[in-house]
């Protein structure tokens, strides 16, 4: 029994005494892999967070939830580039001399850009089977122009111009291929306004958060925010081709023009022309196309013509960077609250939608131009991104009502490139204004009046017959 027992009593000694001699080992290790669990839980739990609220609803099996998820890395990309490209043409100099500058900027970027614009959407119709790839190529594209531009801003050379013009293409490409990608990512429950929405909600929420760590970058140099564009747009290249192959697909699709003559409101022709085209948008949709390019070019003004003048004449009793803080917040918070209502107005009466936000914003911008000061201005800012944003969304849905699907694709990237030109019409004239804020609120005034003037008649005509859509598939 003794000798049974000894092994026993010795293996159970130097159990205790190996188990003692790891014992400080494995509680180091333990503690290591308790804090890393520790650390690792609010990313993992944020990201899985983020992925059930992208996914939800169908979006995940429909692929819309990868989109959104893409659209948010372009904000948070296009974020750092702006904020870097900001304090290097605007801040960084004395106002009178910014104005020089963001006018030679805007020159030299935006001119060009207006001969580019009207053939990004031919170009890409003529890539209906390579759409993972040109969003794939416009973020590749721009993580390697942000790497120019990083040298750029320091040293200032004229390299700066070209490399943020090729940022802008980049990213206007990219906007209209996700316009036509859309609609082949819709649920079953979904309607194109609020799958707009959505993906345009993790743009604006991206966008959010991307900024301040964009401006903490910032804070260390110049060029570190463009380090950040450069990897966020890596990862978009990478995350571009995990989109469905579907997107790919051109089946049923055409080409269409922003036009509507009686002779083409019915559906393709027969005949086949020489160049093929469709001309089958109708008249709402390009009164709706009118009314947005008010409020875009209402956006480009404001953005320009604030940032000028507030930098100078800052609002009473708050500072220059208070003053552009309050107007760019109060400016995102109406554009996300726009978002948000257009999802939960689904496509009621659209026509009626864009006729009243602008006429909205047209009674905020009367009131601000005779009352200028920090209240109205904000609520101006507010308006005019609830507006823009719900104005967007009623377009997106009457183009999804009145054009075929057979050209739906082709009329959003068309849609796209003429909104563009109105915000950097709006842009142009805001850089060009004398500083003073009523005669600049009231041109704002007169800009929104005639966006509203040439389209309520045609719009409320539409909306009384019911759409002409409707009366098209009846």
């Amino acid at each position: 029994m003794a000798s049974a027992r000894s092994p026993q009593g010795a293996t159970g000694i130097g159990g205790a005494k190996g188990s003692n001699g790891n014992g400080g080992s494995g509680r180091v290790t333990g503690s290591v892999r308790a804090v890393g669990r520790a650390l690792h839980f609010p990313v993992t739990r944020t990201a899985r967070g983020i992925r059930k609220a992208t996914h939800a609803h169908g979006a995940g099996e429909s692929g819309l939830g990868k989109l959104i998820e893409l659209h948010a890395v372009n904000g948070a990309g296009d974020v750092m580039i702006t904020v870097a490209l900001a304090s290097t043409v605007f801040f960084s100099v004395p106002t009178d001399e910014a104005r020089g500058r963001v006018a030679l900027y805007l020159g030299i970027t935006m001119a060009p850009f207006a001969l580019l614009a009207p053939v990004i959407g031919p170009l890409l119709d003529r890539l209906p089977h390579g759409r993972r790839a040109a969003m794939a190529g416009s973020m590749l594209a721009r993580a390697m122009l942000a790497l120019m531009l990083s040298g750029a801003v320091v040293t200032g050379t004229f390299e700066l111009y070209p490399a943020a013009l090729g940022v802008l293409v980049a990213s206007k490409a990219y906007g209209v291929v996700r316009s036509a990608v859309v609609p082949r990512l819709l649920p079953p429950t979904f309607s194109l306004v609020k799958a707009n929405s959505r993906v345009t909600l993790g743009g604006l929420l991206a966008t959010g958060v991307a900024g301040p760590i964009a401006a903490l970058l910032q804070s260390l140099g110049a060029r570190y925010p463009l380090y950040g564009a450069f990897v966020i747009f890596i990862a978009g290249t990478f995350l571009s081709f995990s989109l469905p192959p579907k997107v790919d697909s051109a089946k049923g699709e055409d080409k269409a023009l922003l036009a509507a003559d009686a002779e083409h409101l019915h559906g393709p022709r027969v005949k086949k022309a020489p160049r093929p085209g469709l001309r089958t948008v109708g008249t709402a949709v390009t009164h709706a196309l009118g009314a947005n390019a008010s409020l875009r070019c209402l956006s480009g003004f404001l953005i320009f013509f604030l940032a000028f003048l507030l930098r100078q004449q800052p609002l009473s009793g708050k500072s220059a960077a208070v003053s552009l803080g309050l107007v760019v917040v109060s400016a995102g918070v109406g554009n996300a609250l726009g978002t948000a209502v257009g999802a939960w107005l689904k496509q009621r009466a659209p026509e009626i939608i864009i006729v009243t936000v602008v006429a909205f914003v047209l009674a905020v911008a009367i009131a601000a131009a005779i009352f200028f000061g920090t209240l109205f201005v904000a609520c101006l800012a507010a308006v005019a991104g609830f507006a823009q944003a719900l104005a967007k969304l009623s377009l997106d849905a009457l183009i999804q009502r009145d054009v075929p699907e057979l050209v739906r694709s082709s009329a959003f990237a068309r849609s796209e490139t003429l909104l563009q030109m109105a915000w950097v019409l709006g842009g142009a004239i805001g850089i060009a204004m004398p500083l003073n804020g009523s005669l600049g609120l009231s041109v704002a005034a007169g800009i929104v009046a005639v966006g509203w003037l040439t389209t309520v008649r045609g719009l409320l005509s539409v909306a009384r017959r019911g759409g002409s859509a409707r009366q098209r598939a009846s």
